[in-house]
């Protein structure tokens, strides 16, 4: 098994009243409710959306 890179990010900001596509970057990166935090895969794609909601994240280390 590989070691791949992991990131974890935080839900600080409700999705509520945000572009279509900021909330599929939510859902997509697999937050279901607020304040939640959740461990993915460092990938071009996931950082792609973690910068299009970055005032939304907090990235935990």
């Amino acid at each position: 098994m590989s070691k791949d890179k992991t990131i974890n990010i935080k839900l600080v900001k409700s999705g509520i009243g945000r572009m279509k596509s900021h909330k599929l970057c939510i859902k997509g990166l697999g937050f279901k409710k607020l304040n939640q935090t959740v461990t993915i895969i460092d990938t071009p794609s996931n950082r792609g959306m973690i910068n299009k909601i970055s005032d939304m994240i907090e990235i935990q280390e």
